[in-house]
C-alpha cells in the first residue's frame, strides 16, 4: 500500500501536467526504498519497477496495461473488482521476502536504465527530453542549467589538472 506522501507527490505531478509515467515514478521510487530498507526483495530491477507500476495502476494512475505494446487503440479494459485471495497474497509476499535486495542497488538500476534507453530510438529519446523540458518549469530549468554549468566547470578544471600533470611527467622523461 503506497504511503500518503507518495500519493501526494503523484497528485502534485498530475497537477503540474507531468506524464503518467512520471506520476508512476513516485510509486517506483517508494518500492525501491522499501527493498533497500529490507521490507522485501526482488528478483531483478525490472521486477522492482514492475511492482511499483502495479501499485501506481491500483492507485488510479492511467498507465498502459502491463505487457501491452500495441499501437492500435484497445477497448477500455474492465477493472477487476475481484481482489487476490489471501492465500495467494501471502504466498507472493513470502516469495518476495526470500529475494535479495541487490535488485534495488545503484548498479542494478543503472544497468536497467541503460538497457531501457538502448531500446529507444534517438527520436524517442529526444521527444521525451523535450517533454521533460516543457513540464520542468522556469525555476526547474534554471536549476538544471546552473547544475550543468557547475558540472562543466568542474570537469574542465579536472581536465586541465590532468593535462598539467601529463606535461610535467613528459618533461621529466617519464
Amino acid at each position: 500500500m503506497p504511503t500518503a506522501k507518495t500519493l501526494a507527490r503523484a497528485r502534485k505531478d498530475r497537477r503540474e501536467g507531468k506524464s503518467a509515467s512520471t506520476q508512476a515514478g513516485e510509486f517506483v521510487r517508494e518500492e525501491i526504498k522499501r527493498i533497500r530498507a529490507g521490507k522485501h526483495g526482488a528478483r531483478s530491477a525490472r521486477q522492482a519497477i514492475a511492482i511499483g507500476l502495479s501499485e501506481a495502476r491500483r492507485a488510479g494512475i492511467e498507465l498502459p496495461a502491463a505487457g501491452k505494446r500495441s499501437t492500435r487503440k484497445q477497448p477500455a479494459a474492465k477493472k477487476s473488482s475481484k481482489a487476490a485471495s489471501a492465500k495467494r497474497s501471502r504466498a507472493s509476499t513470502a516469495a518476495l521476502k526470500r529475494e535479495d535486495s541487490a535488485a534495488a542497488s545503484t548498479q542494478a538500476l543503472s544497468r536497467q536504465a541503460r538497457k531501457a534507453a538502448a531500446k529507444r530510438t534517438p527520436a524517442q529519446r529526444s521527444a521525451s527530453a523535450k517533454q521533460a523540458a516543457r513540464t520542468k518549469g522556469a525555476a526547474g530549468r534554471k536549476a538544471a542549467a546552473k547544475k550543468a554549468a557547475s558540472t562543466r566547470a568542474v570537469s574542465r578544471a579536472a581536465g586541465a589538472t590532468r593535462a598539467a600533470r601529463h606535461r610535467a611527467m613528459q618533461s621529466r622523461g617519464g
